[in-house]
């Protein structure tokens, strides 16, 4: 009998362990090799031994900003222009950490076009204007000697197999894409001219929620980056597990995967000192892109002490 109740009892801590685990809603733009740090996370179970379920949905920029605002998500992945160009038009929204501090954006082109000077008069397909995106090429464009608003044309296509599919049907004459799918191109014989990580540091993924959950859930949210620190941890450091999840998760070949994997681990960093650089700058350029002239402090679009503290518990230098 004590067995028997011992045994019931653990079911029934287990039970209520679960049932207590605070259920997230966290959204994505895309699906691809620098965006796994949560889709990683929850594979591997990092959310859930900080107490989080979590319902991870794909769902475009714009329509991520409104359901992120309006509550119907809890956290976004995509910092770029999009979160911080709400939080300039006064969406109660902030950046709250940094997972991938630096784009891993290529600029492929078509096969015939050798260089980035000779794209000069042409067109390039990017995510939407003042995104990470389309600033990636105007920085790239600006560090090859090209005027990057005078020289280059930009069309707004979407998400990056959008972008692909632009330029495999020769409607654009280039394109902003990252892992894998960058990977896919140059196999077809496209080239890839530059890489945007390095040109600039400017933060691609990372974590945005609203004022009032960082108000109301600071512990929350303290959880949730603690996981995608745990993750991030994990990708650096198990190649081998990482190329494993990217092939399910992405449904890739091993040699996509390994190529999507060597082509981001680098960049997979929680390094706060290089999140808060990249961040000033992505303020500055969005900004100038969305012709803000709204007075806004660094503290008004992004709080990192949450970060800094889960860093803090975990060790981090």
């Amino acid at each position: 009998m004590i067995k028997i109740f011992g045994a019931l009892l653990i079911v029934s801590l287990f039970s209520l362990s679960a049932d207590a685990a605070d259920k997230i809603r966290i959204s994505m733009t895309g699906f691809a090799g620098q965006f796994m740090t949560f889709p990683l996370a929850q594979k591997r179970g990092f959310l859930k031994e900080e107490g989080i379920e979590a319902e991870i949905i794909r769902i475009s920029a714009a329509a991520g900003r409104a359901a992120l605002s309006g509550g119907e998500v809890d956290y976004s992945t995509g910092i770029g222009g999009t979160a911080i160009g709400g939080a300039l038009s006064g969406v109660p929204i902030k950046v709250v950490a940094c997972f991938v501090p630096a784009p891993v954006l290529a600029l492929v082109s078509r096969p015939e076009i050798k260089s980035v000077q000779a794209l000069k008069g042409k067109t390039v397909a990017v995510l939407i204007f003042g995104g990470v995106a389309h600033f990636a090429a105007r920085a790239i464009a600006k560090h090859y000697g090209l005027d990057s608003e005078k020289d280059l044309k930009y069309l707004a296509v979407g998400p990056p197999d959008a972008r692909f599919a632009a330029l495999s049907q020769g409607l654009v004459d280039a394109a902003i894409l990252g892992p894998p799918l960058d990977f896919e191109a140059t196999k077809r014989g496209y080239n890839s001219l530059a890489r945007a990580y390095d040109v600039l540091v400017f933060p691609e993924t990372g974590l945005v929620t609203s004022t009032r959950k960082i108000q109301d859930k600071p512990d929350e949210v303290k959880r949730v980056i603690r996981g995608g620190i745990k993750a991030n941890r994990y990708i650096r450091a198990n190649r081998d597990g990482t190329i494993q999840f990217l092939m399910e998760w992405l449904k890739l070949t091993r040699e996509a995967a390994a190529a999507t994997y060597d082509g981001v681990v680098k960049v997979y960093d929680d390094d706060i000192n290089i999140c808060e650089k990249g961040l000033r700058l992505v303020i500055d350029e969005t900004k100038k892109t969305v012709k803000s002239s709204r007075e806004m402090s660094f503290n008004d679009i992004a709080d990192l002490s949450i970060l800094r503290e889960a860093q803090r518990e975990m060790g981090s230098k």
